[in-house]
């Protein structure tokens, strides 16, 4: 990469924008471009959730970000995450509440619930998270389990 060439952060690795159609948008620059597959493509319209990522630490869905608009930024994908104290506690909070199923709607869940504990630590209450997480949609679990692990995550933050 050339000095002064506009670039984005993934998971600590320099994307060159030069290369990546003006259009595209950031799930595609992920699953395609860098196969990330963690990051799932459900709705593309910002309804479901299973695209989120956090950008310069927040939560953000990545189907509705056009990745040239994000030169200078900082991505984290679910791949990521297991190098953070926080998102090491949250996935084995999943997996320890079996609030997994198909899988599908899981990587979305474990990032924004990651970003917000980051954010917020263990002092939000459940009932916060699970509003912010409201907007993540779940089709097999019933939502339960899911609950069971936004608690776990809170309760046993490192």
């Amino acid at each position: 990469m050339s000095p002064g060439r506009p670039e984005l952060r993934v998971n600590g690795r320099a994307v060159d924008l030069e290369e990546v159609p003006v259009e595209e948008r950031l799930l595609d620059t992920l699953r395609w471009r860098l196969g990330l597959k963690g990051t799932k493509d459900g709705c593309r319209s910002g309804a479901c959730g299973a695209c989120t990522v956090l950008l310069d630490g927040r939560t953000a869905l990545s189907c509705l970000a056009l990745t040239h608009e994000l030169e200078g930024s900082e991505v984290l994908t679910v791949e990521s995450l297991s190098s953070t104290p926080v998102g090491r506690r949250v996935e084995r909070a999943f997996v320890e509440e079996g609030a997994l199923q198909c899988g599908y709607c899981t990587p979305g869940f474990v990032v924004a619930l990651t970003g917000l504990l980051e954010e917020h630590g263990s002092s939000v209450p459940t009932t916060t998270l699970l509003e912010e997480l409201g907007t993540n949609l779940c089709r097999c679990t019933g939502y339960r389990s899911i609950v069971r692990a936004v608690e776990r995550a809170r309760r046993e933050l490192p």
